[in-house]
């Protein structure tokens, strides 16, 4: 009787809802359209990084029948090694600027002749590396700051030195900031530089919560003793302050360079310009000094996720063929990618690597496709940039470099980006000179202070706008709103109103679960797609990563998006993001 009764109300409510609904009116005006679009040109899909066993079985029929009947058109090939602080070889045959084979090192360029036929590609470990982790390694390698081997180091990019920006060093400062996790009484510094070193720089502590994540809820204050303008190099120890300060982040900012040679502690057999300039540290040691001059170091220093946590402005990507690390994974070759049929002949959205790479690598991969004949209609020039925490002039100063090397190959491409992360407000930065913190219009101005404005030919972001597993269902109300002021705010900071906006990587969050398959994903895919397109948008790619497992609560399901943690035995790839399968 209980259940009875409770499908009749159940019908009731029902026949309410309908009756109300069709007591609604909807106009739709066509003479004033937003926007107008193909959908072969529109709505695409992704090919990310993924395993190797995947790329082999998962571009062969039928599965990639089924994947192409999902009825994305356009394919945009995603860019994964700079995510991991890596410099990846698009072509695994190539030159070094110093050895060759097992033995070469220093800056690679893969080979713009095409030979065999390019299947995988690979990321080789940075072995500069200063970040302990960023929004992209998880919690793979570590920092050479505080690994407690003063043979290894830091050193910054050289392409964001004077003699490849033409702008003086101090535009372009170098930083490396250090995480003591909580407040410590901090009075001394020790640094061990590498060469070159730092003439000119300033040892800042932090007055806010987080410089890395909330930029702009504090300020870097000089230790009162923090200012040197006549650095010598070597091992340093400086007192930074009559007493001791109750800090938790402390920043070195470099403006000047000793310019000095041997970053390796032996003079280079080729001499290479790159050696030479920007700054190298070996080691930080950070803590107090007592009357009987003993140094009391508080940093962490291990080889590992454990040390005391650093981050950098830039990272050298000087490496070695050994730096190669495991092969399981890769980045799929340019070759198997437009002849296998994924990207069903029409032109693709092709990267370069550009926050770890080198301009020749650049022009030498898109001359690489030029020689083959493949289509290409977008390249994108970088990956996440905010996420690795450049700062805009430095991303611009590199971007205007790999322009120009790019378009003395084919001065017709389409270059674009900057890729950013998904964000659903205006990414701020540490303020400059006038207080201006917003990424995007400190990049813009940098451009059109350059009179390069030309060179973006259209502006990428990603949309990833809920927290992983944690979305209600309420909501969806949110995602029209979303979308459509995140562009707004980009053309705010000075995108001009007719460049075209892409979203080259999107879905309901950078988690997933089977959610991404329900009614839930669907609602909301229509809302975000429709929006987007409203907003002005020119194309998307709809990105799916699976990592999760089935969850059979579904009273939980109904509440919010489970995410449950993935096993071997159950877990779903999905290698253009379009389309799920069992592995």
């Amino acid at each position: 009787m209980k259940q009875l009764v409770a499908v009749l109300v159940y019908l009731a409510a029902i026949l309410a809802l309908v009756s109300s609904a069709t007591g609604q009116t909807i106009e739709v005006d066509v003479s004033h359209p937003t926007n107008h679009f193909v959908p072969k040109e529109t709505l695409g899909a992704g090919v990310d990084r993924i395993a190797v066993e995947a790329i082999d079985k998962d571009l062969l029929q039928p599965t990639l029948e089924k994947t192409l009947a999902s009825g994305w058109q356009p394919v945009t090939y995603r860019q994964n090694t700079e995510l991991a602080v890596e410099a990846w070889h698009w072509n695994p045959q190539g030159t070094w600027s110093e050895g060759s084979g097992s033995s070469g090192k220093g800056y690679f360029t893969g080979s713009s002749t095409p030979t065999e036929m390019l299947r995988y590609s690979y990321g080789y470990a940075l072995p500069r590396r200063g970040f302990t982790r960023n929004d992209g390694t998880d919690n793979v390698g570590f920092s050479r700051l505080t690994d407690g081997d003063v043979n290894t180091f830091w050193k910054s990019n050289p392409y964001l030195t004077q003699r490849f920006t033409g702008e003086s060093d101090a535009l372009h400062p170098q930083w490396v900031v250090m995480d003591l996790a909580q407040l410590q009484q901090v009075k001394s510094i020790r640094i061990v530089w590498g060469e070159p070193y730092a003439r000119r720089y300033l040892v800042q502590y932090w007055t806010g919560d987080d410089p890395m994540h909330a930029p702009t809820r504090g300020t870097w204050q000089t230790f009162s003793q923090g200012t040197i303008t006549d650095g010598k190099g070597r091992v340093e120890t400086i007192h930074l302050s009559g007493s001791p300060v109750a800090v938790r982040f402390v920043r070195i900012w470099m403006t000047e360079s000793s310019n000095t040679c041997d970053a390796e502690g032996a003079k280079s057999n080729n001499n290479d310009p790159r050696d030479c300039v920007g700054y190298a540290i070996r080691e930080l040691y950070l803590g107090t000094t007592t009357e009987d001059g003993a140094f009391h170091d508080i940093l962490r220093h291990t080889p590992d996720q454990e040390q005391t946590t650093t981050y950098c402005s830039s990272v050298d990507p000087w490496h070695q063929a050994s730096d190669l690390g495991s092969t399981k994974q890769a980045q799929m070759g340019f070759d198997l990618f437009f002849t296998s049929g994924v990207t069903r002949g029409l032109p693709a959205m092709v990267p370069v690597a550009m926050l770890y790479d080198t301009p020749d690598n650049a022009a030498a991969e898109i001359a690489y496709l030029k020689a083959r004949g493949y289509p290409v209609s977008y390249v994108e020039m970088g990956e996440e940039a905010d996420g690795q925490y450049m700062l805009p002039e430095d991303y611009a100063a590199l971007y205007l470099q790999w322009a120009t090397a790019i378009h003395h190959v084919d001065p017709a491409l389409k270059l674009g980006g900057p890729s950013f992360q998904g964000v659903n407000k205006d990414i701020e930065v540490w303020p400059e000179a006038n207080g201006k913190v917003s990424w995007t219009a400190r990049f813009v101005d940098y451009l059109k202070q350059h009179g390069r404005m030309n060179d973006l030919a259209f502006f990428s972001f990603e949309h990833y706008p809920y927290d992983p597993c944690r979305t209600p269902w309420g909501m969806l109300y949110d995602e029209p709103e979303l979308v459509s002021h995140i562009m707004q705010v980009w053309h705010e900071d000075g995108v001009p109103a007719d460049m075209p906006m892409f979203i080259t990587e999107g879905n309901l969050s950078s988690g997933a679960s089977e959610t991404y398959e329900d009614i839930f994903a669907g609602v909301w895919l229509a809302d975000y797609i429709g929006s987007f397109l409203n907003s002005g948008g020119k194309a998307f790619t709809s990105s799916i990563i699976f990592r999760c497992r089935w969850s059979q609560d579904v009273t939980a399901l109904r509440e919010r998006l489970e995410c449950l943690p993935s096993t071997p035995a159950i877990r779903f790839n999905s290698p253009w993001h379009n389309f799920l399968w069992l592995s």
